[in-house]
C-alpha cells in the first residue's frame, strides 16, 4: 500500500474554495512565514477516503477480533456508552464554563456524572471516597503513593520503604520510586501467591505501605489477604490496592472489606472504554476514612439545594494532580456502563471472566505447560512445553503465529517471574465459539511447533509486515531517516 504522500497528485485538490470577498490582513512577521508551501499530500477528497478506509481495514481491535491481551483487559465495549460520551451536551461542554452562574447550569449534568460516579465507586470497593482526576492506572498508581506520603507526614513518620510483590504489573515499583520510597520485593511462593512468610520478615518501622495486585498477574486470589492487610496495618503501613484486575471480582468482593486503605480502578479496562493503542484511560483512586483530607482537588460536592459544585479548602490536599476534572468521557462511559448493569450484571461480569478464564486454562493444559495449576480468576499463565523449547519454539513464535490464524496475540514474557510465559485474558465479553476457535489455533500451532517448527519462524505471512528483525532495529535506530 502506497503512503499518502505517495499518492499525491500537483494541483489536485478536495475542496476549490472560490475567491475571498474580504480584505486579507496578514499580521504575522515576514521571518515566520514560509518561504514555500508547506509539502502537504494533494489529493481528491475519493482518494484520502479510500486511503484511510483501507488503513482501517488493517487495524486489528476487538470490534473485529478476539483480544486475548492478558493483564488488559481488552473486552468488548457496549456502543450504548460510546453513543452517549458523544452527546454534545457532554462532549462540547468547555471545561472553563462557571460551576453555577453566568450560564453555570450548563456544567451542572457534567458535575452530576462525576459525583455520582465517585458514590458508585465507593460502593463497589467499599471506599470512603474518590478522585476522578488521574488520566491512567499508573497516574492513579503515584495519585495513591502521594496520598499515602502526604499521610506519613502529616504524622510525622518518616518511612521510606514500599513492599511490592515479584509478580506486581511494572509500574507499580515505577510509582512508587518516582513519589519518592524505597521498594522491597517480596517473592512469589510455590502456589503463585506473595510469600507471606518472607512479607513478615521484610516489616519493619520504615515500611510505609504494600502494593498489591488482587487477583495477581498469574491470575490467583491472594488466600490470605486480610491477614495481609492487617500484618501492613502492624507497622502503621498502608495497604494499596492495584485494581487492574478488578473484572475478576466486581460485584463479589470489595477491597475496602478485605483491609485496603487505598484502591486505583482503570475505568478503561473494566467498565467500557475500548483502549488499545495506549489510551484514552482513567485511574480514580478511592481512600478510606482517614485519607479523605489528601485527596487531591477539587472535589465535587452536592450543595444543600441539590446543585453541585467544586470544592477546594482541603489544606491537607496533594494538591492538583491533573488538568480540570479527570478524563471525563472515560468517566461518563464507566457510569453509563454500571447503571446499564447494575448489582447482578456486575457480578455477572467477574462470574463469565472466571468462567472463560478457567475454560481457557482446562483446554490447554495439556498442550502447555501451566505455570500454576490451579483455580484462576481472569486469566491464565502457560509456557511453551519442553519439547516445543527444544524445537527452537518459544513463547514469540506462538504469538507470530496466532497473527496468522486471526488472533491478536496474549501478552508474552510477563509476568517475568514465568519463564516465556504466555499470558491469556479472554475476558468475560467472549463467546464459547470464540474461546474454542483460539483454543483450537493454539493446539494447532503446538502441534506444528513439534513437526514443523521451520514455519513457525516466519511467521506472520499475512501481514504488511512480517517478522522485522526487532534486535537489529532497536541496535541500529535510525532517528534521521524516521524525521527527513
Amino acid at each position: 500500500m502506497k503512503l499518502v504522500f505517495e499518492k499525491s497528485v500537483p494541483g489536485r485538490r478536495a475542496v476549490q474554495p472560490g475567491p475571498s470577498d474580504v480584505p486579507t490582513t496578514i499580521n504575522i512577521k515576514s521571518d515566520l512565514l514560509r518561504r514555500r508551501p508547506a509539502e502537504l499530500p494533494e489529493l481528491s477528497e475519493l482518494d484520502v477516503v479510500r486511503h484511510f478506509t483501507e488503513l482501517s481495514r488493517r487495524n486489528f481491535g476487538v470490534d473485529s477480533n478476539f483480544y486475548p491481551l492478558g493483564s488488559c483487559t481488552m473486552k468488548y465495549n457496549p456502543k450504548v456508552a460510546e453513543r452517549i460520551a458523544a452527546y454534545p451536551g457532554f462532549a462540547h461542554l468547555h471545561p472553563l464554563l462557571p460551576q453555577l452562574r453566568m450560564g453555570g447550569m450548563l456544567t451542572q449534568g457534567a458535575l452530576r456524572v462525576l459525583y455520582e460516579t465517585d458514590l458508585l465507586l465507593r460502593e463497589i470497593t467499599g471506599m470512603a471516597g474518590f478522585t476522578m482526576q488521574p488520566s491512567a492506572g499508573a497516574h492513579g498508581e503515584l495519585t495513591g503513593m502521594m496520598i499515602m506520603a502526604a499521610y506519613h507526614r502529616d504524622k510525622g513518620y518518616k518511612k521510606t520503604t514500599i513492599l511490592i510483590p515479584d509478580s506486581a504489573h511494572g509500574t507499580n515499583p515505577a510509582s512508587a520510586a518516582i513519589a519518592g520510597y524505597k521498594v522491597a520485593s517480596i517473592p512469589t511462593n510455590e502456589k503463585g501467591v506473595m510469600d507471606i512468610n518472607a512479607l513478615r520478615q521484610s516489616l519493619n518501622d520504615d515500611v510505609a505501605g504494600l502494593m498489591l495486585t488482587c487477583p495477581n498477574t498469574l491470575g490467583l486470589f491472594e488466600p490470605q489477604i486480610k491477614q495481609i492487610c492487617d500484618l501492613i496495618h502492624s507497622v502503621d503501613g498502608l495497604a494499596y490496592y492495584d485494581g487492574a484486575n478488578l473484572n475478576a471480582i466486581v460485584g463479589k468482593a470489595r477491597p475496602g472489606d478485605f483491609g485496603f486503605d487505598i484502591v486505583h480502578l482503570n475505568l478503561h479496562k473494566t467498565f467500557a472504554t475500548p483502549h488499545g493503542g495506549g489510551g484514552p484511560g482513567a485511574g480514580p483512586v478511592g481512600v478510606k476514612e482517614k485519607l479523605l483530607p489528601f485527596l487531591p482537588v477539587s472535589i465535587v460536592v452536592k450543595r444543600n439545594d441539590g446543585t453541585y459544585a467544586l470544592e477546594y479548602d482541603h489544606p491537607k490536599s496533594v494538591g492538583y494532580i491533573a488538568p480540570f476534572y479527570g478524563n471525563f468521557a472515560v468517566i461518563l462511559r464507566a457510569y453509563v456502563y454500571i447503571l446499564m448493569l447494575g448489582k447482578e450484571g456486575l457480578r455477572r461480569v467477574a462470574e463469565n471472566a472466571v468462567l472463560n478464564a478457567n475454560y481457557v486454562k482446562e483446554k490447554l493444559k495439556g498442550h502447555y505447560e501451566l505455570a500454576f495449576d490451579s483455580v484462576c480468576k481472569h486469566e491464565c499463565v502457560f509456557s511453551p512445553t519442553k519439547q516445543i523449547l527444544d524445537n527452537g519454539i518459544h513463547a514469540i513464535d506462538i504469538a507470530k503465529a496466532l497473527i496468522d490464524k486471526g488472533f491478536h496475540p496474549p501478552t508474552v514474557y510477563f509476568p517475568a517471574i514465568v519463564k516465556e510465559a504466555l499470558m491469556i485474558e479472554p475476558t468475560e465479553t467472549e463467546s464459547k465459539e470464540t474461546l474454542d476457535a483460539f483454543i483450537n489455533a493454539m493446539i494447532e500451532i503446538a502441534e506444528s511447533a513439534k513437526t514443523t517448527p521451520d514455519k513457525l519462524k516466519s511467521a506472520p505471512t499475512t501481514t504488511p509486515v512480517c517478522r522485522p528483525d526487532e534486535v537489529a532495529a532497536v541496535k541500529n535506530l535510525n532517528i534521521a531517516s524516521l524525521t527527513s
